[in-house]
């Protein structure tokens, strides 16, 4: 299976490199196109493979076209590549709000599909929810769920509003638990802690109890009603930040990034 990529940025970098060591494809069958000169001679000293500084040079034979470029750069991209598509041509889109519609009208190429990674695919421990035009042959929708499946955990959707929807909150999610781990360890440092040992008891706790919901099987709220002794710590500070309408908060925040996702789709 031959993949090109338009863009090497670090997401480009990391598709790349899952799809070489799972073994999807081999590295004579991978081509980046990155204008960056540095850039160039990084992806192919750390990954063995052909850069080339345009994208029409990576265009020929290959059997996905992976966007991997900013949003701003989305529109020039389409320009360039579109009049240069086949029948053969299956695109994959990684740009952050850019819809269906978008991709196909400014290719004008029938074959898309869309997928919405996050960061932590960058070590193979990611969640991506992807969708696809109905002009994709179901070879490719499975030869695109082997590539996604090297970045972490994926998910098709025949909807494509559920992609909209997992931008603001798996896509957006990780900036999210960021600062929350963040905010943890601060506490920590406020309460006099030195700063390693409140890192390192933050992130433990953060990584054992997302374990603990995901081997036990229960739900969040039993879990954490298990923590949480009559008259003790854990409901002291849960009705402080319950106060502070810290569940609200964190329910508004995705909506008003599943608002922006679809502002921007619309806008492009």
């Amino acid at each position: 299976m031959r993949i090109s990529f338009i863009g090497g940025g670090k997401m480009g970098e990391a598709i790349a490199r899952g799809i070489l060591e799972a073994g999807v494809a081999a590295r004579d069958d991978v081509r980046i196109a990155e204008p960056i000169e540095a850039r160039r001679g990084y992806l192919t000293e750390k990954l063995g493979v052909e850069v080339q500084p345009s994208a029409l040079d990576v265009l020929d034979d290959a059997d996905l076209l992976i966007l991997a470029i900013q949003p701003r750069d989305l529109a020039a991209a389409m320009r360039d590549i579109g009049p240069h598509l086949t029948d053969g041509h299956v695109v994959i889109s990684i740009v952050a709000g850019a819809a269906m519609d978008t991709l196909l009208t400014g290719l004008k190429h029938s074959a898309v599909i869309r997928v919405m990674p996050n960061t932590p695919a960058q070590i193979g421990a990611g969640m991506t929810v992807w969708t696809a035009s109905p002009d994709v042959p179901e070879a490719k929708i499975e030869a695109a769920r082997r590539v996604l499946q090297t970045l972490g955990e994926e998910m098709y959707v025949g909807n494509e509003k559920l992609v909209d929807m997992a931008t603001a909150l798996s896509a957006s999610g990780p900036a999210y638990v960021f600062l929350f781990i963040e905010a943890l360890i601060d506490s920590g440092v406020y309460l006099g802690m030195p700063r390693d040992m409140a890192r390192k008891l933050v992130l433990q706790t953060v990584a054992g109890s997302t374990r603990l919901v995901e081997e036990s099987g229960l739900h969040p709220a039993q879990l954490k009603d298990m923590v949480t002794s009559p008259g003790g710590t854990t409901i002291e500070a849960l009705r402080t930040l319950e106060r502070g309408r810290f569940r609200a908060t964190v329910i508004e925040a995705v909506r008003a990034a599943y608002e922006k996702s679809k502002a921007l789709g619309a806008s492009r």
